[in-house]
């Protein structure tokens, strides 16, 4: 084999190298480009409806309608303190997964079912601690009628819960209700200016604009109630004026005088001083008359 032959062979070898790449080349550009991945598409958390405060709630609010409402809730961050419907939708999990968890608490918030308007199942309850707008209502929170603590919370700031002895006579026929405003009068008999068996009865007024905080137990007037008849009456007085319902109660009979609605925005406490029998000597004869203390 000559040399031209064997340089020709070289340089054909080359170019079909070179002729297969480029081929290649060619090839590798017209490829469609790889089909993107498709995202996973989001998992859609399982939500309750949780009973949270519309508003920011202090200490001794009574909760009214519009105070609370329905908010949905990711299971995952549900806790069983948390007052739900009972309609949290739960997908079978695994018992022992964290979704389990989840569900685990659901139903034993379920048990506190609520239908309805949350405030109506919430009637005559008061904020015990603070309820921020938005925070979910939990019943460590909140404390219901003849529930322990429940008269403290509801009385205001320097005042005081004393009970006081009522019929339907010294109770305005029964007419008083729970939330109502009242004059207390004292019915005293003293020694009668003539000596002796006679004996004048005095009157006054002790207390006056005192809310009534119950009728024996009930706290809360049923719906459309026009009378509640009980043997005790709870009144709400001024811590400064304690002993004075104190001593009232030890020296005579009281009744209980119902106040208007459009009077209940007077002032609350002390009414007229009670009378004080003075006895005055003139010319050596004595007299008895009635001042004011």
């Amino acid at each position: 084999m000559g040399a031209v032959r064997i340089i020709v062979l070289a340089v054909a070898a080359v170019a079909a190298i070179g002729l297969a790449l480029m081929v290649r080349n060619m090839a590798a550009g017209h490829r469609p480009p790889p089909a993107p991945v498709a995202a996973p598409a989001p998992v859609e958390k399982p939500m309750a409806q949780v009973l949270v405060a519309k508003r920011d709630l202090p200490v001794g609010t009574r909760i009214a309608s519009g105070d609370v409402g329905w908010q949905p809730w990711p299971i995952d961050a549900l806790n069983a303190s948390f007052i739900t419907d009972g309609s949290a939708p739960v997908a079978a999990p695994q018992p022992k997964s964290a979704a389990g968890k989840a569900a685990k608490a659901v139903e034993t918030a379920a048990a506190q079912v609520i239908s309805g308007d949350p405030a109506k199942a919430l009637d005559g309850a008061v904020v015990r601690e603070p309820i921020l707008s938005g925070e979910p209502v939990t019943e460590r929170k909140i404390v219901r009628g003849g529930e322990g603590g429940y008269m403290a919370v509801v009385l205001q700031p320097g005042m005081r819960a004393m009970a006081l002895p009522v019929t339907v006579e010294t109770g305005a026929g029964g007419f008083i209700l729970p939330g109502d405003r009242v004059d207390v009068l004292q019915n005293k008999r003293i020694e009668g200016s003539g000596g002796g068996s006679n004996q004048d009865t005095v009157s006054n007024v002790i207390m006056r604009n005192l809310r009534v905080l119950a009728i024996d137990q009930t706290t809360e007037p049923e719906k459309n109630a026009r009378a509640v008849v009980g043997a005790t009456a709870t009144l709400e007085v001024p811590a400064a004026d304690e002993a004075v319902v104190a001593k009232a109660k030890s020296q005579g009979d009281l009744v209980l005088a119902l106040r208007s609605y459009a009077d209940a925005g007077g002032p609350s406490g002390r009414g007229v001083p009670e009378n004080t029998r003075v006895r005055v000597w003139r010319a050596g004869q004595a007299s008895d008359s009635t001042v004011a203390q």
